[in-house]
């Protein structure tokens, strides 16, 4: 069975950590992923929350009858400045720890190296990894990586050989939707070549920034370093999400017990509430209609 999971970035700015699964199942959501946020795992600093704080989500999670799947921290994991390397291997142990408590077995998160530096890039990456991956496989943690645009891999074949390097099972592969466009527009090439270490997929739309001979964006000055991309709600931008379904249903995903869809616009805060249910309301039909 399919799980479908809310992404509560939209709750951030307006509702208390402890409200987010009453929200979640107002909206019609089982499932919630945890996402970076002050009081449990803030952006690429040390997690915040602690035992009593764990345990009082937890019991909120159960009260208001919400699974939370996984968590997605964000953390320098393959940031080519050492000081900032080891202190995100320090605060990912620490998510670790909050996940076991949890009783949450994973986690999805980014490469967060630098694309003008790949080569450290990807050494940092290997460094870190050697470090918690005995980690990971002792405690059941599954690790699955998005290659997000601004890293030192965005293509998205090529961030499966990085992943693929690491010869270990315990780690797989995010597939963002509204990335469609920085990995390459190559669905099928991917997810044939990721096969079953496919362990998310996040869905939400984006305009392809390479139409309108590459000014469907505009940046200014012309020539600016950006990745620019969306996550608007399905059926808002450029990706195909017919053919996206179709993958994911001709490669098995969607047949796989863990199968794991997120929600996860982060344009739309102002009509969140209807964003929100609308987006259930359309994974379920992409879902049956694949």
């Amino acid at each position: 069975m399919v799980r479908i999971a809310f992404d509560p970035t939209p709750l951030h700015h307006d509702y208390d950590l402890l409200e987010f699964p009453d929200v979640t199942a107002r909206l019609g959501y089982e499932y919630m992923q945890i996402t970076p946020h002050v009081d449990f795992g803030p952006f690429f600093r040390h997690p915040k929350a602690d035992d009593d704080l764990v345990q009082a989500l937890k019991k909120r999670a159960k009260d208001a009858g919400v699974k939370i799947p996984a968590i997605l921290p964000v953390h320098r994991l393959s940031w080519p400045d050492e000081n900032l390397r080891v202190a995100a291997v320090r605060n990912l142990k620490r998510i670790i720890e909050l996940a076991v408590d949890l009783e949450v077995d994973t986690l999805n998160t980014e490469f967060s190296g630098r694309p003008e530096r790949p080569e450290e890039s990807e050494d940092a990456f290997y460094r870190s990894m050697e470090e918690l991956l005995p980690i990971l496989e002792r405690e059941g943690i599954k690790f699955n990586i998005d290659p997000h645009p601004d890293d030192f891999v965005e293509d998205g074949v090529e961030a499966w050989r990085v992943i693929r390097g690491l010869n270990s099972k315990q780690v797989g592969f995010v597939y963002v939707a509204p990335h469609t466009f920085h990995m390459g527009d190559q669905p099928e090439k991917i997810l044939t070549s990721v096969g079953d270490r496919l362990g998310a997929v996040y869905l939400s739309d984006s305009f392809d920034h390479h139409k309108s001979h590459g000014l469907r964006y505009i940046t200014n000055p012309p020539g600016n370093a950006v990745r620019v991309h969306q996550h608007l709600k399905i059926g808002d931008g450029d990706v195909d999400f017919d053919e996206l379904f179709k993958l994911l249903r001709s490669t098995g995903y969607l047949d796989r017990e863990d199968a794991l869809l997120v929600s996860n616009v982060f344009a739309e805060d102002e009509t969140f509430l209807d964003v929100s249910r609308y987006q259930l309301q359309k994974i379920k039909e992409l879902v049956d209609n694949a």
